[in-house]
């Protein structure tokens, strides 16, 4: 009698020797996608992300883990827009230590040459939940204790993170980014904690590499003092997912809301481009790494806002690309 292992792998052979028509359909159709990527990266390799009318951006890619930069290299992203380092404390079963975290960030910055690499501090709660935080349970995660709320209340846990990728801005281009800022004052303290660790290694004898220092602007208040904010940062981050979740005031986890869910409401579209007028006022430039990055069908639109770079996952970069490459601004 076969166990449940050796049954599923029979069933797998089966399948190949004999396959139906539904998998034959589904493995046509990723062969066919699977050569439209490769032509399209031929046409694009190393050319610049640049509209007809002349007008450049940069495309970035989303990664979780090392594992993923082979991917961002493949389809020849310009850099790391959003590195969401949670998911290095989530696979793992403790805090992980400043070491472990700096292998991790120095072997991101090696393999991307030089490239620019945004890594995110700490983004646990909400729905990215550690057990060995021992978060409590709230009523409404997505609006409790997280991200900066927990790295500005346990100074280890957010000095062993920052240790660990300012040791390994010295291995390439690293950029720190502080998630859901929702005031000048939190801004200020996480720049004073970084720059203690800063000190702290320049007396350890510790060799530092350039950091620029920006922000994820998340919520309507960020929005509303994007000015003030600009003035202590490189640059934004929009994060649209939490963004048009706040703004709406739609839990984005809920599927009975789906139906009132508008990523492309108006009030979202003018966010975004207030945040941009205003970061722009003070020499900050402005990305966006959540899911409408990625959506085409505001490519010209964020263009015509001004916008300077998009980050979105490693198997959109081609798509983005393209869509760039085709649009007159002109117009």
């Amino acid at each position: 009698m076969l166990v449940d292992g050796e049954a599923r792998t029979t069933l797998a052979v089966v399948s190949l020797i004999e396959p139906t028509n539904e998998l034959l359909e589904t493995l046509d159709k990723k062969r066919v996608y699977d050569m439209q990527q490769r032509a399209l990266l031929q046409e694009l390799k190393k050319k610049p992300n640049i509209t007809l009318d002349g007008t450049e951006i940069n495309v970035y890619a989303n990664i979780g883990n090392v594992s993923d930069v082979g991917m961002v290299l493949q389809n020849d992203a310009g850099g790391i827009g959003l590195f969401r380092s949670e998911f290095i404390y989530l696979h793992s079963e403790t805090f992980p230590t400043e070491e472990e975290q700096f292998a991790i960030y120095k072997r991101v910055a090696e393999m991307m040459g030089g490239k620019k690499v945004i890594i995110r501090t700490l983004d646990i709660g909400a729905d990215k939940q550690a057990d060995y935080f021992n978060l409590p349970k709230e009523e409404n995660p997505a609006l409790g204790f997280r991200a900066i709320r927990i790295c500005l209340t346990n100074h280890d846990i957010f000095k062993t993170q920052l240790r660990a990728i300012l040791r390994a801005s010295a291995f390439g281009t690293v950029s720190i980014m502080f998630p859901m800022i929702i005031s000048v004052r939190e801004l200020v303290d996480a720049k004073e904690v970084l720059e203690e660790c800063r000190q702290e290694l320049i007396a350890e004898g510790k060799k530092l590499g350039d950091v620029e220092i920006g922000i994820m602007i998340e919520t309507p208040a960020a929005v509303m003092l994007a000015e003030e904010l600009a003035q202590e940062v490189e640059f934004f981050s929009i994060r649209t997912n939490d963004l048009t979740q706040y703004t709406l005031a739609i839990d984005r986890q809920n599927p009975k809301l789906d139906p009132f869910y508008d990523s492309h409401h108006p009030a979202v579209l003018r966010m975004i481009e207030q945040t941009i007028k205003a970061a722009h006022k003070h020499d900050c430039w402005v990305g966006i790494c959540g899911e409408l990055g990625a959506d085409t069908s505001l490519t010209e639109t964020f263009l015509r806002m001004g916008i300077d770079e998009l980050s979105v996952n490693p198997g959109s970069v081609l798509g983005v690309r393209k869509t760039i490459r085709s649009l007159d601004l002109s117009k």
